[in-house]
């Protein structure tokens, strides 16, 4: 039982019949006081309350039995928007969604610098864009939360991004100096792992998402709840040594799991033997599809040291739920099966390995959520993708040797 001051309460029932809403989609008061537990005249007041603040709308069930047809809730998803800003290397991925976690809007933009002043004032210009855009809403534009693929703290600053090779930037105060907005800083792989729980993995509290790119980046949850660390620091997988000795990392180490792992590392690797300067994602498809022998061979190595790195993790986490974020892993037939094939110890012990669904979106998705969550107060948040997110096209994408 609950029990303390008034207001608090208040707020602690909103945020259960908030959040009931939103995971029924469409409920009667009568199924949410059963549901929440709450007494129907404590029901009855809250969505008062909430349909003054139109969060949430009223409508007429239809049925075909006699008598009076049910009034149903459901939340405003037009009542305002959230922005999730993925900033990677060389890319800014945009998804803005509405209050229900619907993308309403997608958009990757190319970088060609790494110089941090100049890509602030580009977050600035298109936030501001987005401001303008969902101006006219009841509660515009909320927020934007923004994933880094680097260390952040837990006062949100960035302490290191390896591929910008930023230190120690306060990107969150810079933007807020300017926006009239809630600005946000996370590590992007922490935001992935929050999307695949809310959209993909409801019941899954201990859930490791690793994210194989540019680098290799792990957001965990635990008991339901993402583990950032004592500074906010944890999930830097990557950068594990696996072989001792091994190539130098720019982290300073050598041998890091992210120069053996990471879809990059893959890249130069096949570039280094077919003596190109760039491959893209499509061509490394093709050569897939051919079954090419050199290409299969190099990709068989991958694998093997994917699963190393994979292996270290689980028997440190032993998780419910493994989602593996990889372009490539999607294109190489029977991926997951090989990977497992290589956990030849009796220690690795896990629920189920998975490829994401959400794929390289799953962070800008992470990001909405997350302000879904922020802006309703409620403890958790479980969305539903009204149709499958539709893979973006980037045939030319790929990778060089610099």
């Amino acid at each position: 039982m609950i029990t303390g001051d008034g207001a608090y309460i208040k707020k602690i029932n909103r945020g259960l019949i908030l959040r009931k809403i939103i995971e029924e989609q469409s409920v009667s008061r009568a199924d949410l006081s059963k549901i929440t537990g709450l007494n129907k005249a404590t029901v009855s007041v809250q969505v008062a309350d909430l349909l003054n603040e139109h969060l949430i709308f009223e409508s007429q069930q239809e049925h075909n039995t006699v008598g009076r047809r049910p009034i149903m809730l459901s939340i405003n998803r037009k009542a305002g928007y959230v922005l999730g800003v993925d900033l990677d290397y060389k890319q800014i991925q945009y998804i803005v969604t509405d209050l229900g976690g619907q993308p309403v809007h997608y958009k990757s933009v190319k970088l060609d610098t790494v110089d941090y002043d100049e890509i602030v004032a580009m977050l600035i210009q298109d936030i501001q864009h987005y401001q303008s855009e969902w101006a006219s809403s009841e509660y515009g534009l909320i927020s934007a939360i923004i994933g880094v693929h680097g260390t952040v703290s837990n006062d949100e600053k960035i302490h290191f991004v390896p591929a910008y090779q930023w230190e120690n930037k306060s990107l969150k105060e810079d933007l807020e100096n300017v926006l009239e907005i809630d600005i946000s800083i996370q590590n992007n792989a922490n935001l992935s792992a929050y999307a695949e729980r809310v959209y993909a993995y409801h019941d899954s509290d201990n859930l490791l998402c690793i994210m194989l790119s540019s680098g290799i980046g792990v957001g965990l949850m635990v008991d339901g709840n993402l583990q950032t660390g004592f500074h906010g620091f944890s999930g830097e997988m990557g950068h594990m040594i696996i072989k001792q000795n091994g190539e130098l990392c720019n982290c300073g180490n050598r041998g890091c799991w992210e120069l053996y792992s990471s879809e990059k590392s893959l890249f130069i690797k096949l570039m280094k033997h077919m003596q190109v300067d760039y491959l893209t994602y499509d061509e490394l498809e093709q050569l897939i599809e051919q079954k090419d022998s050199d290409t299969m061979a190099i990709l068989e190595e991958y694998i093997v040291d994917l699963s190393t790195g994979l292996n270290n993790i689980i028997n440190l986490y032993n998780p419910e739920t493994v989602v593996l974020t990889s372009r490539v892993l999607k294109m190489y037939p029977n991926a997951i099966e090989k990977i497992k094939r290589n956990f030849h110890s009796t220690m690795s012990q896990y629920g189920s390995l998975v490829l994401s669904g959400l794929g390289y979106k799953s962070c800008s998705l992470g990001a909405c959520a997350l302000g879904i969550q922020r802006f309703l107060e409620v403890s958790e948040v479980v969305l539903t993708l009204d149709a499958p997110l539709v893979a973006t096209s980037h045939k030319k994408d790929g990778f060089a040797i610099h």
